[in-house]
């Protein structure tokens, strides 16, 4: 069985994508679980370079993401343009504030000393609609990552170009 994408001003069918086999789910749930120890070890500066990169590539393809999003879920070109482009200013503001963000907070306390650390949580599932196809996704993904989490994406069906 396959999704199909079908652009919803034409009704034409833009690419067929095969669904995952039995077990695929729970291997790249494995995947995203090993991987988690690793990048939770990470600096800020390594993840921050890399959330970057992400907002390079964004713009850099930003015309062929948004003539992705308008073909899958008819979003005028503009505003698909204007999401690329906040979903690339949110890695550049995650990557330059997350550390700030999750600092210790040092609190008052009888004890000696006290503080909130924030600490990653592991592999983070995000359930996607269709109607900010790559927003959506950057949003909580770029704090995630930031935060030391690893992530899984499910997309919403009819914009499974843009989720992949």
């Amino acid at each position: 069985m396959a999704l199909q994408s079908i652009n919803p001003a034409t009704e034409e069918s833009l690419a067929k994508y095969q669904l995952l086999e039995p077990g695929q789910a729970g291997a790249l749930l494995q995947e995203a679980y090993d991987t988690a120890a690793r990048w939770r070890a990470t600096t800020y500066p390594e993840r921050s370079t890399l959330l970057r990169r992400a907002g390079e590539v964004l713009r850099a393809n930003a015309g062929r993401y948004a003539g992705l999003i308008t073909a899958e879920m008819g979003k005028p070109i503009v505003e698909a343009e204007a999401e690329i482009e906040k979903c690339a200013g949110n890695c550049d503001y995650f990557a330059e504030h997350a550390a700030q963000f999750l600092a210790d907070e040092p609190i008052a306390s009888p004890a000696r000393e006290s503080y909130v650390a924030f600490e990653p949580l592991g592999v983070v599932l995000a359930i996607m609609p269709w109607n900010f196809p790559f927003w959506q996704v950057f949003r909580f993904a770029a704090p995630a990552l930031m935060a030391g989490n690893t992530a899984l994406l499910k997309h919403a069906s009819n914009v499974t170009g843009c989720a992949l």
